[in-house]
């Protein structure tokens, strides 16, 4: 068997305490989920895990140093003559197989890098040389050279389309998607939006004509075709995480996970809330309306099968109504209500709506997105090719250690008029901040294509009005 090196050590033990991290944070959610603390298996289960993390972490500090006292006392390798009429390559570097990271993690690495850079003065390339090596992702990204002409040619300036450099920023991507409703549609089984190019111009008819049975000699009436026009451009979701010069120095990859978390999370819950909150309304040139503005909900028959299942009924109505099939029909609901629905079982002890699991499947023969961003007792049904989306399909990212910062969340800048404001320096507080954009936007296509259910206290419990 063929020893490791120390740096595969380190990945594997890295990947170890990923997995034990992610089995505790199941331990605490499953309790969390169900209300209450952890039982004693639980915690005997979730004390075992911590424990064998803190072990892990300890291992890799130690791997970490011996990486550093053997780069240190690394020496060149001396050529020997070439014998003459023969080709050779003495002075080859070894050939590594690249790391595998976390999604997200290769993003936290650029921006540190580029970070440090400013920070020491330095080139990017010598900052990612001497962090993560000249066989990471990163060196890779920082090294392309630049040439006038585009091409996928290597060290290209457009290389990052097809190469390296895209997959780092991908990688962010990636690991953005699977966190919001609208990453979820176009995945295992759910149907995809109508994605459109940005700037797309629309017309939508929004009532029908009528037809008239006419008598020998009448005048025929007239009807008339209502409608409206509009144009889908591309919107801006945005924020703005500042973080110490000494977070930065000290960094570890846990340091890295909390600069793409804050990144991350933020884009996150903005992009699922404003996607599916009934009460929020566009705002022209700023944000779009949700996909359930403006729609008439149904109120909820109450918590029982049956009544849960007129709800399904009358959801589904609204669409048959409209002439409207949802044939790629989606339901968005809050984990409790996935997780009730999965749990409720008949007097036979049978599932009364199999299929369905707190993380999602299949509800009333149509795929379900869970996610929390769903407010309590909100459970909307969507026909998936009934809502518009353009997007450009990426995150720009950028960092500043000069930049001057109104430190709110309801900034009153406005670079088009002005606002006296009081302001902190990166420089003068030792601080970077990183910026991440997306740049997105979605709209109803008609208004027939979304049913939305309020007060879903979907929990299985006997309706008041059928209690003995």
């Amino acid at each position: 068997m063929t020893n490791k090196t120390i740096g595969e050590q380190i990945a594997d033990l890295e990947a170890m305490r990923a997995s034990k991290a992610s089995d505790m944070e199941a331990v605490t959610n499953k309790a969390i989920t169900e209300g209450r603390t952890k039982d004693a298996g639980e915690r005997e289960q979730f004390d075992e895990l911590k424990a064998e993390v803190k072990a892990i972490d300890a291992e890799l500090s130690d791997l970490r140093d011996m990486e550093s006292i053997n780069k240190a006392a690394a020496k060149p390798v001396e050529k020997s003559p070439a014998t003459p009429g023969v080709s050779t390559r003495r002075d080859f570097a070894t050939v590594k197989s690249a790391e595998k990271l976390e999604p997200g993690i290769a993003f936290a690495r650029l921006a540190r890098v580029k970070a440090l850079a400013r920070l020491d003065g330095e080139s990017v390339r010598t900052v990612a040389r001497e962090q993560y090596g000249e066989d990471s992702s990163v060196f890779g990204v920082v090294s392309k050279a630049a040439v006038p002409a585009g091409s996928t040619q290597d060290g290209n300036w457009a290389e990052w389309l097809t190469g390296d450099n895209g997959q780092v920023y991908g990688d962010f991507i990636d690991f953005l998607r699977p966190r919001t409703i609208l990453g979820r549609f176009g995945q295992n089984g759910i149907p995809s939006l109508l994605t459109v190019p940005a700037g797309l111009s629309y017309g939508a008819q929004t009532t029908g004509g009528e037809g008239y049975w006419v008598g020998e000699g009448r005048a025929k009436p007239l009807t008339r075709f209502e409608g409206e026009s509009g144009r889908l451009d591309l919107l801006k979701v945005a924020n703005i995480a500042v973080v110490t010069e000494e977070l930065l120095r000290k960094a570890t990859v846990s340091a890295e996970r909390l600069l793409r978390d804050q990144l991350v999370a933020a884009l996150a819950a903005r992009l699922d809330t404003d996607f599916i909150n009934p009460a929020k309304a566009a705002v022209p040139g700023i944000s779009p309306a949700s996909i359930t503005n403006g729609i008439t909900p149904i109120v909820s028959a109450g918590s029982s099968a049956d009544a849960i299942r007129a709800d399904v009924r009358a959801a589904f109505q609204s669409f048959i109504s409209a002439g409207n099939a949802p044939t790629a029909g989606v339901w968005i609901m809050p984990s409790t209500a996935a997780l009730n629905l999965s749990l409720m079982v008949n007097p036979m002890g049978q599932p009364e709506f199999s299929g369905l699991t707190m993380s999602g499947g299949t509800f009333a023969g149509l795929p379900v997105i869970v996610s929390d961003y769903a407010s309590a007792g909100l459970v909307v049904l969507v026909n998936a090719s009934d809502i518009y989306i353009t997007e450009e399909g990426g995150v720009q990212v950028d960092l500043s250690r000069e930049a001057s910062l109104e430190m709110a969340d309801n900034p009153a800048h406005n670079s088009i008029t002005p606002t006296p404001a009081s302001l902190v320096s990166m420089f003068q507080t030792n601080s970077v901040a990183f910026r991440a954009e997306r740049f997105i936007n979605w709209r109803r296509r008609r208004q027939s294509g979304v049913a939305v259910v309020t007060g879903a206290q979907w929990a299985g419990a006997p309706d008041p009005e059928t209690e003995d």
